[in-house]
This record gives structure tokens, sequence and C-alpha cells, in this order.
């Protein structure tokens, strides 16, 4: 019989704005129950029904830059210039040891700094089915200026260039086909000869006895 390494795997995935990395990861949570969000921090404040624990760690500035000094976070970044968000290396960790499976969405500069810090990872670059159709869908959001669109937009071009940084790839051409292909890596990974601890094999000779007596 194999015995696996009681460790979780960590799935970070990441792809330019737009791909569609959130919504295969929300679908992921809904679909294998092994699967554990990475929770981030920040030091922003909390919105509508945010609870700290559950959809971000909530916490000052001052303990954030503490946190930056002691090198407690696999990422973090700086976002418009005001708040912190980042990925608590510690609560990972945690997760992973107790065998969880943890996955992280992330962008790319992120997921390149995750990388460095833990290369077992599992690393997923989320592409669209075209550049055509990743301009479409940015400009269907409704939710960004123009100016902003074309900003992400030519970022996309830029970020496609780490995909052989990555593992794995996916092309996010219909949201279950890409879970599929997510899951299907994850199942795969599980397999690897260096995630399994230890053979058990029976008796080789009670073995063949039998196999004499027949």
């Amino acid at each position: 019989m194999v015995k696996r390494k009681k460790t979780g795997t960590l799935i970070v995935l990441s792809g330019p704005s737009g791909a569609g990395k959130g919504t295969i990861c929300n679908e992921l949570l809904k679909q294998v129950d092994t699967l554990s969000l990475s929770i981030s921090m920040t030091t922003r404040s909390p919105r509508g029904n945010e609870a700290d624990g559950k959809d971000y760690y909530f916490v000052t500035k001052e303990q954030f830059e503490e946190d930056i000094k002691k090198g407690n976070f696999l990422e973090y970044a700086k976002v418009h210039g005001d708040n912190y968000y980042g990925t608590p290396k510690k609560k990972v960790e945690e997760s992973l040891a107790s065998g969880k499976d943890i996955i992280l969405e992330i962008d790319i500069q992120g997921a390149l700094e995750v990388k460095e810090k833990m290369e077992e990872g599992i690393f997923i670059f989320i592409m669209p089915p075209s550049m055509r159709e990743l301009k479409d869908r940015l400009v269907k959001r409704n939710t960004e200026s123009k100016d902003k669109i074309i900003e992400r937009f030519k970022n996309a071009y830029k970020e496609i260039n780490e995909v052989t940084k990555y593992n794995y790839i996916v092309i996010n051409d219909e949201v279950q086909n890409a879970v599929d292909k997510v899951k299907a890596i994850i199942l795969a990974e599980k397999c690897r000869v260096d995630r399994i601890e230890d053979f058990e094999l029976n008796n080789e000779e009670e073995l063949l006895h039998e196999l004499l007596t027949l």
C-alpha cells in the first residue's frame, strides 16, 4: 500500500487581469472539499460584512510594516499607494503542515515572489483564449476607465512573457473546462513519486507460497 506524505499542497493560480483566475478559484473552492483559500492580510478597513480572519486579516499599518521587517510574508504589495496587502507565511505553513491543501489566487508579481520561497508549490498560469477575448472581457466589466483598461491590457502582454516560470498553463476558454483541468493537475501532482512517503508491501515469501499452492 502507498503511504502519502501528510503535508498539504500549495496551489497558486495566477494570470493577467481579465483571464478569469478569480472565477476559477471560486469554482474550485465550491467543487473541491479538500481545498482552503489562503487569507490575505491588509491594512485597509473592513467593508460591509467582511470579518477578520474570514475575508482578510485586518491589521494596522504599523503591524504590517513590522511583519515586513521580520520577513513574515510570502509576498506583499502596497496597492494604490495607500494600503498594504500580503500573504502571511506562517498561516500558510501551518495549514500545509496540518495536511490542508491551500489555494492562493494572486497576481503574477506576487506569484513569482511566492515561488522563490515555496518552490514546491504548484504554479498554474491562467490564460485567456486570445488577447482579443481578454480585451473584450476587460471592456465588458464596465468598472474602469478607458485609460485603466488600456493600462491593464498593455500589462497583460508583458505578464504573459512570465508563463515559462510556471509549472502549468490552463486556457480559460470556458470556466468549467478550465476548472476541470486545474482539478486534473492537482490530482496528478498528488500522485507524484516525490509526494509518497513510503510503500507498505505484503510479505513476498507468503505471496509466493500462495502462488505455488494454487
